[in-house]
Order: structure tokens, then sequence, then C-alpha cells
């Protein structure tokens, strides 16, 4: 609800104090606000258009960059796919040089333990043959010489 003093601040003096006039002028005080403000405002013109033109250049910048940037992720991507390649074949390759590498000391170990055996056989190949023919020797004796 508007109050009495509400009312009367509507209302400018429209002439200098005395006799009431005969109609009062209704205050338009944004009007006068406005007024006031807009020669500093006016001033202030080629600041907000030189803020339009650095928002606008720093805009195209971000874009630029953003673009390098992109681009330069794609060729970072690129590069890191090839060496993947690289290293997966360079892995491959160290692997089978490893397993080459076991294979051949494994058939290494396996021609030692072979000839070890072969010279054990040759070691006990007399006796078992001079064994062997004693037992021949004792059947045939036997087959003979019935009992």
């Amino acid at each position: 609800m508007t109050g009495f003093r509400d009312l009367l601040a509507r209302f400018r003096p429209a002439a200098a104090p005395g006799p009431a006039a005969p109609e009062a002028v209704r205050a338009d005080r944004a009007a006068a606000r406005a007024a006031e403000l807009a020669a500093p405002l006016a001033l202030l013109a080629p600041a907000r258009a030189e803020a339009d033109r650095i928002r606008r250049e720093a805009a195209r910048e971000a874009d630029r960059r953003r673009r390098a940037a992109a681009d330069e992720a794609a060729r970072t991507v690129a590069r890191a796919r090839a060496a993947a390649s690289r290293v997966r074949a360079d892995t491959a390759a160290a692997a089978r040089a490893a397993a080459a590498e076991e294979a051949r000391r494994l058939l290494a170990g396996a021609g030692q333990h072979a000839e070890e055996l072969r010279r054990r056989a040759a070691r006990r190949a007399p006796a078992l043959a001079d064994r062997l023919a004693a037992e021949a020797a004792g059947r045939l004796d036997a087959l003979r010489d019935p009992p």
C-alpha cells in the first residue's frame, strides 16, 4: 500500500514556493537518471566496442587452439598406434629369440645327457655281454645234457 510520503514523492515542484500552482507536473525520475547517465555511458561506448572486439578475437583464437590441439592429438594417436605395432613386432621377435635360445639350451642338455648314456652303456656293455654269454652257454649246456 502506498503511503502519503510516496504519493507526495511522485510530484516535483513546478514553481517557486508560494501559492499553489494550477496543476503539478509528475516527476519522471527514471528519465532524469537516464539523462544524467547518458553522457558518461556514451563515453564507455568505445570501451564496450573494444571489449566486444577482444571477445570475438579471443573466441577465434580459442577455436584455432582447439583445432590445433585436436590435430596434435590425432597425430599423437597415430604415432602411438604405429609405435604399438613396432613394439609388438619387437616383443614378438624377442620372445621368438628367447624361445629359440631355450630350445638350443635344452637340445644341448639333451645331447650331453645322451652322450653320458652312451658312455655308461659302453662301460657296462662288456660285463653285460659276458653275463649274457655265460647265461646262454649255461642254457645250451642244459639243453645238451638233459637232467
